[in-house]
């Protein structure tokens, strides 16, 4: 497995794990307007617009799995289904962890929604706290409610 900063040519892989990994943790679990919003065809603009703060995760050649963040946000993380399980996804939540800390930040966050109970069971494995349930803001401004999940990743 390799990590590396994403280029324009990862965004049809970036945007097809992006767009099958999602229903998995939210179908049920989010706002019918948030589920309307992600289509098929929403999830390559928006892997397009994240590049330049996006690493992926190659296996083989292909791209496996991909981080973005954001300031002080892990504001995605997803596998290929194949992959799930093989390291992958701890090696790109390390890797956005050492990003959010070279931002200068101490700690880092993330949302998930309450009833992804598999990623709430990986971020905690990963020493990432469940600091408690907020609404978060999804793109458009849908109201989602989710869990604010936290880490330690600067001095202090």
């Amino acid at each position: 497995m390799q990590l590396r900063p994403a280029t324009p040519a990862d965004v049809p892989a970036v945007a097809r794990i992006w767009c099958s990994g999602w229903p998995d943790g939210h179908l049920g679990h989010v706002p019918d307007a948030l589920v309307a919003a992600r289509t098929e065809e929403s999830f390559g603009p928006r892997a397009a617009e994240r590049v330049p703060h996006t690493v992926v995760a190659e296996v083989g050649g292909a791209v496996a799995g991909f981080v973005t963040v954001v300031d002080d946000e892990v504001e995605q993380l997803y596998v290929e289904a194949g992959h799930r399980g093989s390291g992958v996804a701890a090696a790109l939540l390390a890797e956005g962890e050492r990003r959010v800390a070279a931002g200068g930040h101490r700690t880092a966050w993330l949302a998930v929604v309450g009833g992804n109970a598999r990623a709430r069971r990986f971020y905690e494995r990963q020493g990432w706290r469940d600091a408690g349930p907020f609404e978060h803001r999804a793109p458009g401004g849908i109201p989602v409610p989710a869990h604010r999940y936290v880490t330690d990743v600067g001095p202090g």
